[in-house]
C-alpha cells in the first residue's frame, strides 16, 4: 500500500480553499492545521476533549498528555504544541463557544470532544470516519494520494527538511522505533540540492 502523499505548500493553500467552501470550515480548517501543527495521528485529533487542551486558568495547553486509549499501540505520549497550534486552538473554542476570551468554555462540559460532528454536536468523530472525511476533503481539493495521514507525514517531512535530527522528530512522532519514523520522511530534490551546498 502506498504511502500518503506528503503536502507542498501550494497543496495547503488548495486543501484550506476547498474547506473555505465547506459548513463546517472552522472546525475542518483547526483539524487539518492542527494535524500539520502537531503531527497528531486521526485516531489522536478525533480522540481530544476540550479538557484536554484547556487548563484550568483557561489557557490553552503547550502540551498534550495522550492516554493509551487515545494513541497507536496502547502507548500514552506527549504532544507538544507550538504557537500556531495553540493560537489554533484557541480561536477554534472562541468561534464554537461565540465567546472573545475561554473562561466561559471552562463552565460547559469540557469533557466533550473538541471536534463534534454535524449529526450529533454531543459525539466526537471515530477514527474511521474522520480518515473518511478528509479523504473527501482531499478529492474535493483534487490531490490525489493524500489522505488524513498527509498531514502527519507533511508535519514529519516538514521538520526533516529544516534540519530537525531524526531521534527528535520520532519523540515528536510518538514512534517506538527509529526506522519508522525514517520511512516518514520524503526526500525531494530541492533538499537533495541543499544538503549538497553544506559541503
Amino acid at each position: 500500500m502506498p504511502q500518503a502523499r506528503v503536502l507542498s505548500e501550494s497543496e495547503v493553500r488548495k486543501v484550506l480553499k476547498a474547506i473555505s467552501f465547506r459548513r463546517h470550515a472552522v472546525r475542518d480548517r483547526t483539524i487539518f492545521l492542527l494535524g500539520l501543527y502537531s503531527g497528531m495521528r486521526a485516531k489522536e485529533l478525533c480522540s481530544l476533549r476540550v479538557c484536554d487542551v484547556l487548563t484550568k486558568e483557561s489557557d490553552v495547553r503547550d502540551e498534550i498528555h495522550l492516554s493509551s486509549d487515545q494513541t497507536k499501540g496502547r502507548k500514552g505520549r506527549t504532544v507538544i504544541l507550538g504557537k500556531k497550534a495553540r493560537d489554533l486552538i484557541n480561536n477554534y473554542l472562541c468561534d464554537r463557544y461565540k465567546t472573545k476570551d475561554l473562561q466561559p468554555v471552562l463552565l460547559t462540559d469540557t469533557t466533550r470532544p473538541l471536534f463534534t460532528t454535524q449529526k450529533n454536536p454531543r459525539r466526537g468523530f471515530s477514527p474511521n470516519t474522520l480518515a473518511g472525511h478528509f479523504c473527501q476533503l482531499m478529492r474535493e481539493a483534487n490531490i490525489e494520494g493524500a489522505s488524513s495521514h498527509s498531514m502527519r507525514r507533511s508535519f514529519i517531512t516538514s521538520l526533516a527538511d529544516k534540519g530537525v535530527s531524526v531521534r527528535v522528530l520520532q519523540e515528536l512522532a510518538g514512534h517506538a522505533n527509529l526506522q519508522t519514523t525514517a520511512r516518514y520522511i520524503a526526500v525531494n530534490d530541492a533538499v537533495m540540492r541543499r544538503a549538497v551546498d553544506l559541503v
